[in-house]
């Protein structure tokens, strides 16, 4: 099965078996031992994330249960943020290098990556309760899957989602223009959750009409990377800042952080031209368009297959 409604499907069955499987892959990446502590924690905070984008479809017709069952995903990943982010660190560190290669020609800035690098490994070092971390994570989603065999909705079909599709979608528009209203690192952040959780609605929904809906995923999943990119830099920029003797000379430094702010200002640019591509239309006006594929998808599936020329 896969992360979206299918046509066979109600809405709350689809829900309970879109939960029940994100949290099976996500114990199945915990117990593989090929997988590196980074990439584990990487993909299980994804799947709480996209179960988070779940609830959040439905969060009107879920009712009371919405509060506690975002709450247990969020405080679940968050237990397994540590180690990621020593990691993310020096990963947007590379990928400023692989950007701007000349400046890092001469190893100008090598007294930085190695100072990311041993952060990272005194990370590691620290972590010796990864593996107890590791088991809550599971205690917990497991217990969430037990919850969500009994999730019931109080309303079917697209009234079900329609509600917190619109929601979704309506605060990213705002948060879009908040951002560039108010350009902080904070209103920048507070856009791409906003984005992330539109993507995973525009995913769950895909085959209301495919041609439509998965070249939007894909902006989107271009427009969530640019802001993820953008979140990266700032929060390095602020790791330099609060410690800045650690990061090797001083000239160095400005230079880099100059590096940051530039790379920072095209990601925001290009973002603001895509979101306005990606919010253009009014929450109502996008919430009824998908709700008009949405019934031409269902009466499709309720039409009996023609009979080919011959058949009796």
């Amino acid at each position: 099965m896969t992360f979206r409604i299918q046509t066979e499907e109600t809405v709350d069955a689809a829900v309970r078996r879109i939960a029940s499987e994100q949290i099976d892959k996500a114990v199945k990446e915990i117990n593989n031992p090929s997988i590196g502590r980074h990439e584990t924690v990487h993909q299980v905070r994804k799947r709480c994330k996209k179960i988070r984008g779940l609830v959040r479809l439905v969060r009107p017709p879920l009712g009371d249960l919405y509060k506690s069952e975002n709450a247990r995903y969020r405080d679940a990943a968050r237990e397994l943020s540590g180690i990621r982010d020593a990691g993310a660190q020096l990963e947007c560190f590379e990928a400023l290098a692989e950007t701007f290669r000349a400046p890092f020609a001469d190893g100008a800035f090598d007294a930085i990556r190695g100072e990311l690098e041993d952060r990272k490994q005194r990370v590691l070092r620290e972590q010796q309760d990864f593996d107890v971390k590791l088991e809550n994570f599971v205690e917990e989603v497991e217990a969430g899957k037990q919850s969500a065999r009994s999730w019931e909705l109080s309303g079917t079909g697209y009234r079900a989602i329609e509600g917190g599709l619109r929601k979704t979608y309506c605060r990213g528009r705002r948060a879009m223009e908040a951002a560039y209203a108010d350009p902080s690192d904070e209103n920048f952040h507070e856009w791409r959750k906003r984005v992330k959780y539109h993507r995973y609605h525009t995913r769950l929904l895909r085959d209301i009409w495919p041609p439509v809906m998965q070249p939007l995923r894909k902006e989107l999943k271009q427009l969530s990377d640019l802001l993820g990119d953008d979140h990266d830099l700032a929060i390095l920029k602020q790791t330099l800042l609060d410690d800045p003797d650690a990061f090797g000379p001083k000239r160095d430094l400005q230079a880099f952080l100059g590096l940051i702010d530039r790379r920072r200002a095209e990601l925001q640019a290009m973002a603001g031209t895509l979101g306005q591509r990606v919010y253009a239309e009014k929450p109502k006006s996008f919430v009824r368009r998908l709700g008009r594929y949405w019934q031409a998808w269902r009466d499709e599936s309720r039409r009996p297959s023609p009979k080919l020329v011959g058949q009796s």
